[in-house]
C-alpha cells in the first residue's frame, strides 16, 4: 500500500504507535478518579457531578490566559496529596495512553506541589515512580518521569528538586523541567538547579516561548542550557535564534490545543507546527494536559491533519520525531524508532532508512 492512498482516519491515528513527550500529571487526571479520591480523602470540590466538574476543569477555547488555564491544577493538586492517590494517577494516566497506543510517555510532576498534607519530597517521587513500575507491568507502555521545578517558586526550591533528580536519576527520573508562568520570571533565576542537572549529566527541557517571547526560549536554551523546549510557540518571532533550533536540532514539544488556550496563538490556524515542520525543526505532538485541555494525542493529530493538512508522508516523520527526541539512552531510543518503523510500515506508512 503507497502512503498516498492511506486515508488518514481517526482509527488509523489512534492505531499508530505514538510517543509522547510532553503531559503533566496533575493536568492528566480521570474526573472520576478526582470524584473517588476527594470522597475517600476528605477534600472538597466544587461540585461532585462529573459532568460539572468536567465543565470547570476543562477550560475549553474561550480560556482567556495562561494565568486562568493554570487555575484547574488547583483543584487538581488537592486530590494528589496521598502516595495512593499518585500512584493511582500515573498508572491510570498510561492506562489512558496504552489504550490510544502510545507506546512511549514521559510524565511531568512539580513534587513540591504534593506535600500539602505532609508528604516529604522523597515519599512523593516513590510513588509517582511505583506508578510507573505497576503501568509498565501492566500495558504496552515505557514511561520516562520528568521533575518540574517552577519559575515563580523560589529558586531554592527548584536546587532541592534538582538534587533529587540526581538522587533518583537512573531509578526512573529522565529529565529535569522548568514549568510555570513565564512572563517576570526568567530561566536564569534559576541556573543553580540546572548548573546541578548539567554536571549530572542529566537530560533537560524547558517551558518556554509560550506566554512569552523568543527571548524566554533565548534564556532556556543559552542560560540553563535546555535539551528540549516545552512549546517554542513563539520561537517563529526571531529567524537567527528559529535557525539555531533547527541547526542543532532541538526538539519542540508542540500542544496545539493548548496553545490557543493559553493564548500563545489567538486560534487554531494560526497555530506555527506546519510552518516549522516545512521548514525542518524537529517537532513533536503533545497534549499538555489531557483534562485540562480536554484532548488525547490521538485528538492533536487529527488537528494536524485536518487544521494543516499534514499528508500521510509527513505524518510518518512526525511520529518518528517524538521516538527521536525521547529522553532515553541511546540503545533504548534506537529500539523504539525501530519498533515505531516497523509497526508503521506494516499500516503502509513506508520510512526513509536515511530520515535524520
Amino acid at each position: 500500500m503507497k502512503n498516498h492512498k492511506l486515508e488518514l482516519t481517526r482509527e488509523f491515528i489512534q492505531k499508530l504507535p505514538k510517543a509522547e513527550l510532553h503531559c503533566h500529571l496533575d493536568g492528566s487526571l480521570r474526573v472520576s478518579s478526582i470524584i473517588e479520591i476527594a470522597a475517600a480523602e476528605g477534600v472538597t470540590l466544587p461540585t461532585t457531578d462529573p459532568i460539572e466538574l468536567k465543565n470547570i476543569l476543562a477550560v475549553g477555547l474561550e480560556c482567556p490566559s495562561l494565568e486562568v488555564y493554570l487555575q484547574s491544577f488547583d483543584i487538581t493538586c488537592s486530590v494528589l496529596q496521598t502516595k495512593t492517590a499518585l500512584q493511582r494517577a500515573v498508572f491510570e494516566l498510561a492506562e489512558d495512553c496504552a489504550a490510544e497506543n502510545v507506546r512511549y510517555l514521559e510524565i511531568r510532576f512539580a513534587p513540591i506541589l504534593h506535600t500539602k498534607k505532609g508528604l516529604k519530597l522523597v515519599e512523593v517521587i516513590a510513588a509517582v515512580l511505583k506508578g510507573k513500575e505497576q503501568a509498565e507491568r501492566d500495558f504496552n507502555i515505557k514511561l520516562g518521569i520528568i521533575i518540574c521545578s517552577l519559575r515563580h517558586n523560589d529558586p531554592e526550591e527548584s536546587l532541592i528538586a534538582a538534587e533529587l533528580a540526581v538522587a533518583f536519576k537512573n531509578k526512573g527520573i529522565v529529565g529535569f523541567d522548568l514549568a510555570g508562568a513565564e512572563k517576570d520570571f526568567p530561566a536564569r533565576n534559576h541556573k543553580d538547579a540546572f548548573d546541578l542537572i548539567i554536571k549530572n549529566n542529566i537530560n533537560t527541557t524547558v517551558h518556554a516561548g509560550e506566554a512569552y517571547g523568543p527571548e524566554s526560549i533565548h534564556q532556556a536554551l543559552h542560560h540553563i542550557s535546555a535539551n528540549r523546549i516545552g512549546h517554542g510557540t513563539r520561537l517563529r518571532e526571531n529567524g537567527d535564534l528559529l535557525n539555531y533550533v533547527n541547526d542543532h536540532r532541538i526538539p519542540l514539544e508542540m500542544c496545539i490545543t493548548s496553545n490557543v488556550q493559553t493564548k500563545a496563538v489567538d486560534m487554531v490556524e494560526h497555530h506555527p507546527i506546519k510552518f516549522y515542520f516545512d521548514y525542518g525543526l524537529r517537532v513533536t505532538i503533545n497534549t499538555d494536559n489531557r483534562l485540562v485541555s480536554d484532548t488525547t494525542l490521538t485528538d492533536e493529530y487529527m488537528l494536524a491533519i485536518e487544521k494543516f493538512g499534514f499528508t500521510p508522508d509527513e505524518l510518518k516523520y512526525l511520529v518518528i520525531n517524538g521516538f527521536k527526541s525521547a529522553f532515553l539512552p541511546y540503545a533504548q531510543k534506537v529500539e523504539m524508532v525501530a519498533m515505531a518503523m516497523k509497526e508503521m510500515e506494516e499500516m503502509g506508512l513506508l520510512i526513509r532508512k536515511d530520515y535524520i
